[in-house]
């Protein structure tokens, strides 16, 4: 009778991480925490299981739709997480009284919706989040931005433009219209505009406020040249100057001061989908792929903290989609694929010659050189091949005696051999060459 296998298969928009894929994204990520610890923020962790309530509490919108939820062995109601926002605000409720605020957090990890799957979108996939939480003026919004340029642009990923607008501005713009008690609807409805188009979103915002008010919305969120233009546009048509358009008149004063303004733009079509934020929100799109959409996406929270607890406490932050920054990077040919961190590896030429061939490997390890050691005796065009394989550069060919004896190292890539090469030397060698496999940049 024939053995019986269970069909080795994965789910829909998850994913397996072979070496050549997987390095790149650590090292990304190495980038992107090294980045996250230049401006003091520290790192958390929570469950990627919580209760339901805690976070449908204020998800709001199609996420609630997506998100994976079923009751545990206890006949709990218990849900994945589907972004690192909500938790932080249970973690804020839970654990303020011993947090030093302004409190400057990092987060990355996995979380999960049950969407549909797209370049660069999956149902499985990695954020990496940083918020300021209990400081609630300009300076913290602008640190945010500046940091998202900053880790992108450490990430490789050329130039970038970061598009913000002010929640609180467009609830002021429809006020002046009789439409407050609209306003969530509206905003999901505009935050679809760059998926959907004009003619789809006309019509989503026809169906909520009338067709003479879809137009006069439509108009509102309309690019009008420059920053400065822009925001005097919109402020004028939600009533005149107020703390929001305050608020974006200082950011750029910031961006000014920064000589970074060029990296930034007003767009009153920025509205965010989460029913959470309240103050400033940006998307940040890549110059040399903006098909991908927003690859870092964020803004300010005032009152999120304040479901779980009486405190409310302010906040801001960001989130890097770091699959879809991936993806990005592949196809702008800045992500390189390598199966192996070694720089070289020992050759087995005798079994009973692994200590000291361990030895060998050792002192370019302490000179912060990655070696392995090839563990089984086998001819030496097919050690090659497996070097080559491995990605390694440099195969290292023991003499009788492995610690006493010149060396033979075959450069791979070339085919050649260098005879009679003293450890020392292969330091010297190699070191220059290991910067970038052991993930620095």
């Amino acid at each position: 009778m024939a053995a019986s296998f269970i069909e080795p298969k994965i789910l829909k928009g998850f994913r397996d991480f072979l070496p050549a894929s997987e390095i790149p994204r650590r090292a990304l990520i190495e980038t992107i925490e090294r980045c996250f610890r230049l401006y003091g923020f520290v790192p958390i962790d929570t469950p990627a299981l919580e209760y339901a309530e805690i976070l449908l509490g204020k998800g709001g919108g199609e996420t609630e739709k997506q998100i994976y939820r079923f009751k545990d062995h206890g006949d709990r109601d218990v849900a994945l997480r589907f972004d690192l926002t909500v938790p932080f605000a249970r973690f804020i409720a839970e654990h303020r009284a011993g947090l030093p605020l302004p409190f400057k957090r990092y987060h990355i990890a996995k979380v999960w919706r049950g969407e549909n799957t797209q370049r660069g979108r999956y149902r499985e996939f990695t954020q990496c989040d940083f918020d300021i939480v209990g400081s609630a003026g300009a300076a913290a919004d602008f640190e945010i931005l500046l940091m998202i340029r900053h880790a992108l642009t450490a990430a490789g990923a050329g130039d970038l433009i970061i598009k913000i607008n002010h929640r609180g501005l467009f609830n002021r713009f429809l006020d002046c219209l009789g439409l407050p008690d609209r306003s969530a609807k509206i905003l999901r409805a505009v935050d679809k505009l760059g998926k959907a188009g004009a003619e789809e979103t006309r019509s989503a915002l026809s169906s909520i406020a009338g067709g003479s008010r879809a137009d006069e919305i439509l108009a509102f969120i309309q690019n009008r040249g420059s920053f400065e233009e822009t925001l005097a546009e919109i402020t004028r048509a939600s009533g005149g100057e107020s703390p929001e358009s305050r608020r974006l008149s200082d950011l750029r004063a910031f961006m000014v001061e920064n000589g970074i303004a060029g990296s930034f733009a007003l767009d009153p079509s920025i509205t965010r989908g989460l029913d959470y934020y309240t103050g400033v929100v940006y998307e940040t799109f890549l110059t040399g792929l903006p098909d991908i959409g927003s690859v870092c996406s964020g803004g300010r929270y005032d009152n999120l903290a304040g479901l779980y607890s009486k405190e409310a406490v302010c906040g801001v932050g960001s989130s890097i989609g770091l699959d879809r920054l991936i993806a990005a990077l592949e196809a702008l040919g800045k992500l390189d694929a390598r199966p192996s961190y070694s720089e070289a590896a020992v050759a087995c030429i005798k079994e009973e010659d692994a200590g000291r061939c361990q030895v060998l490997a050792r002192s370019l390890r302490d000179a912060g050189i990655p070696c392995e050691v090839f563990l089984e005796k086998g001819k030496l065009s097919k050690q090659c091949a497996l070097a080559e394989k491995k990605g390694v550069k440099w195969l290292i060919i023991p003499g009788e005696s492995p610690l006493e004896d010149p060396l033979t190292l075959r450069d791979l890539e070339r085919r050649e051999n260098r005879e009679g090469v003293s450890l020392e030397e292969i330091r010297r060698l190699l070191r220059p060459c290991s910067g970038e496999l052991t993930g620095k940049a």
